[in-house]
C-alpha cells in the first residue's frame, strides 16, 4: 500500500461537517479524585461513550463518505482487533454497503458479536491484527472491494481528528492533552487539529503491549504505519509506553471513581498520568478515552485483580482442627474485625497435614491494605499460622 499524504486541519474541519448529526459529541467530564491524585486538573474526554462504543466511527463515517457509486456498489472490507470492525459495520450499515470484517481469532466477544449484530460479514482470522489484515488485503484483491484502513488513510485520520476540534472548545484552559496510540490514527488526528488552533499544547501520546500481549487489545499492534508515524515524530511532544498493572488501577479507578466503563486502550491515558509519566506543568490535563468495548469477562478480571492490588479483596490459607465449632470461632474473631466472609473452603485430601487438622482457605472483603495488616496481625496473635494468596 502506497504512503498517503496527512490530512491537512482544513480536512478535520470538513469532516466535521460530514459526519455532524451521525457521530455523537462526546462529553468531557472534571475529576476531582484523578485531579487530587495527579496534582493537577484533569478532564476525562469520554469517547467510550460514542456510538459503537469507541472514536472509531468518526474515521469510519468520514472513509465511507468518500466512495463512488461503484465502490459502494462493490462493498468494504476492514481487518479490526474490534473497534473499527464495529465502527465500519455500523457505517456501513446507516450509508446502505454491504461490509466485510476481518478480526483476530482471540479479539473480544464483545467487539465480535457488535460486528455481527450491525449486520456485517465477520470473518476470524489469526492470532493477531496483522494476520486478519493480511487477509482482508488477499479478499480485497479477489473481490474488488474497497479496503477501510484502520488507521492509514487520510480521511480515516481526518474523522479522528474531530475529536481534537472538540477538545479545543470544551477545554480550552488544558495545557496538555493525553492520547493512546495504536496504530496512530487517533493521535495524529487529535495532534494536527489542535496544533492548528492551540499550538502550544503539549501532546503526549501512550502506547502499550511493547513486548507482547496487553489488556489494551486496542492497541496492540506491532507499531504504528508509515504514514502515521510520519505524523507523529511531528505533532507530538512526547511518546511513553504503560504496562498492564497501571492499566488494570486505571481501569478499577475510573469505574469505581468516575462511573465510566473503558476498556484497556482507553485507560492507558489514565494510567500513564497515574503513572507520573505524562510530564509537563501542573497545568490542567485532558484524556481521551478511547473506547468502552471491554469483554465482560476481561473487565471481572480487571476488578479483582485491581481490588486484591488495593487491598479490597483478601484471599488466605491457615489450618484449624478438625473437630466441631474451630470454624465457628476462627470465622466469629473475622468478623469482629469487620471484615466480611465471601467464601470458606475446606483442603483435607492429598495434602501434607497433619493428623487432626484442616487448611481453610478465606476469601474475605476488606477495607483497604491498613486493614489487610490489621487483620493479618490478629490472626497471628489469635494463634494462626496465615499464607496471604495473591
Amino acid at each position: 500500500m502506497k504512503t498517503e499524504t496527512a490530512p491537512t486541519a482544513a480536512d478535520i474541519r470538513d469532516a466535521r461537517e460530514r459526519i455532524d448529526g451521525v457521530a455523537r459529541i462526546t462529553p468531557v467530564y472534571s475529576s476531582e479524585t484523578f485531579s487530587r491524585f495527579a496534582g493537577r486538573e484533569v478532564w476525562l474526554k469520554a469517547e467510550n461513550l460514542q456510538r459503537t462504543g469507541a472514536f472509531k466511527v468518526r474515521g469510519a463515517v468520514n472513509r465511507l463518505s468518500f466512495l463512488s457509486e461503484a465502490e459502494r456498489e462493490a462493498g468494504v472490507v476492514a481487518a479490526s482487533a474490534g473497534n473499527h470492525g464495529q465502527a465500519v459495520a455500523w457505517a456501513a450499515r446507516q450509508a446502505g454497503v454491504q461490509a466485510r470484517i476481518f478480526v483476530p481469532e482471540d479479539a473480544p466477544m464483545a467487539k465480535v458479536e457488535a460486528c455481527r449484530t450491525y449486520g456485517s460479514e465477520l470473518i476470524l482470522e489469526g492470532e493477531r491484527f496483522e494476520d486478519a489484515m493480511a487477509a482482508a488485503m488477499a479478499d480485497v484483491e479477489e473481490r474488488g472491494a474497497t479496503f477501510i484502513h484502520p488507521f492509514e488513510d487520510p480521511q480515516v485520520i481526518a474523522g479522528q481528528g474531530t475529536i481534537g476540534l472538540e477538545l479545543a472548545e470544551q477545554v480550552s484552559e488544558a495545557e496538555t492533552v493525553v492520547i493512546p496510540i495504536g496504530g496512530g490514527g487517533l493521535a495524529s488526528g487529535i495532534a494536527i487539529a489542535l496544533r492548528d488552533v492551540r499550538p502550544d499544547l503539549r501532546i503526549v501520546g501512550v502506547q502499550a503491549g511493547l513486548s507482547g500481549f496487553t489488556i489494551a487489545d486496542g492497541v496492540l499492534v506491532k507499531k504504528p504505519g508509515d504514514l502515521t508515524m510520519s505524523i507523529l515524530e511531528d505533532v507530538l511532544d512526547d511518546m511513553v509506553d504503560i504496562d498492564d498493572e497501571a492499566i488494570s488501577e486505571a481501569i478499577v479507578l475510573l469505574l469505581e471513581r468516575a462511573k465510566l466503563v473503558v476498556e484497556g486502550a482507553g485507560a492507558v491515558g489514565v494510567a500513564a498520568l497515574l503513572a507520573g509519566k505524562v510530564g509537563g506543568s501542573s497545568g490542567p490535563v485532558a484524556i481521551v478515552l478511547s473506547g468502552g468495548n471491554i469483554d465482560p469477562s476481561l473487565l471481572i478480571s480487571v476488578m479483582r485483580h485491581g481490588l486484591t492490588a488495593s487491598g479490597r479483596y483478601l484471599v488466605v490459607r491457615t489450618r484449624v482442627p478438625d473437630r466441631p465449632g474451630e470454624l465457628v470461632r476462627l470465622l466469629t474473631l473475622i468478623a469482629e474485625e469487620r471484615v466480611n466472609v465471601v467464601s470458606v473452603e475446606h483442603h483435607r485430601e492429598g495434602m501434607d497435614l497433619p493428623v487432626g487438622q484442616t487448611e481453610i482457605e478465606l476469601t474475605l472483603l476488606t477495607r483497604d491494605q491498613e486493614h489487610v495488616a490489621v487483620l493479618l496481625d490478629a490472626m497471628a496473635s489469635w494463634g494462626y499460622q496465615v499464607e496471604r494468596i495473591k
